[in-house]
């Protein structure tokens, strides 16, 4: 595949590497320096663009791929009230967008087991759910987008649990975000539910960034002649 990089700080840098590993070829880089080149002709070069930017941009580097009628892998998390405007743009002009708050395929996995282990809690009242989460600090949101995923899933299965809140202290319906940046921690998530009885908790540690990147471009493989709004459900099958 030809392949856009929208985006080209670390986590572009490590998405290069790894779509070169396997075989794929990077026709265009746009970054903060060079903005003006994400246009209709360069990006009428490529196959599919992936995003992993900053809030700030993130939506009108997905519109431009519309507008190109190039599908587009975002990564970048903070844009999300913009979420049904693009979802509405997509589907009535048969476009193609995959989005996850988080590429890792363990954190995948970790999603699907928060939500097992939210349907078999939503029985017992006598325990609480928090979230911890722990970034880098020069991660521009919080909480970060896994967190938020991670505690929707909680209140969608839980019917005592109606919101979330960060780094506040938590009411009986809702789910209390601590959201901590430390050093070059690439990114670790503890959901914890506890009683006064004991405690259960289920934790992913990222150990780098290289797990993200090869997600990023197994979804560009994925959205190979696919039209329509995908995740990485989607692509794992879970």
């Amino acid at each position: 595949m030809k392949l856009a990089l929208l985006g080209y700080g670390k986590m572009g840098k490590m998405i290069e590497k790894v779509a070169l590993e396997r075989g794929h070829e990077i026709k265009l880089v746009v970054d903060i320096h060079n903005a003006q080149d994400l246009n209709p002709e360069n990006l009428g070069k490529v196959d599919v663009a992936i995003d992993f930017t900053t809030p700030d941009v993130a939506y009108r580097n997905i519109m431009a791929c519309f507008s190109a009628d190039k599908p587009v892998v975002s990564g970048t998390t903070g844009w999300l009230e913009k979420w049904d405007t693009v979802v509405k743009y997509c589907k009535e002009n048969n476009q193609t967008l995959f989005y996850a708050s988080n590429f890792s395929p363990g954190v995948n996995v970790f999603f699907h087991t928060n939500r097992k282990l939210a349907q078999l809690m939503n029985q017992f009242d006598n325990y609480e759910a928090t979230i911890e989460e722990i970034h880098h600090i020069h991660k521009l949101d919080a909480p970060s987008g896994t967190a938020i995923t991670l505690a929707l899933d909680i209140v969608s299965l839980v019917d005592r649990k109606k919101r979330w809140e960060l780094n506040k202290t938590a009411d009986n319906e809702s789910i209390k975000i601590t959201a901590l940046r430390e050093d070059e921690i690439p990114g670790t998530h503890i959901i914890t539910w506890e009683s006064e009885e004991d405690m259960i908790e289920i934790k992913h540690v990222a150990k780098g960034r290289r797990g993200f990147a090869v997600g990023a471009v197994l979804a560009a493989e994925f959205l190979s002649g696919k039209k329509g709004i995908f995740t990485m459900d989607d692509l794992l099958q879970l």
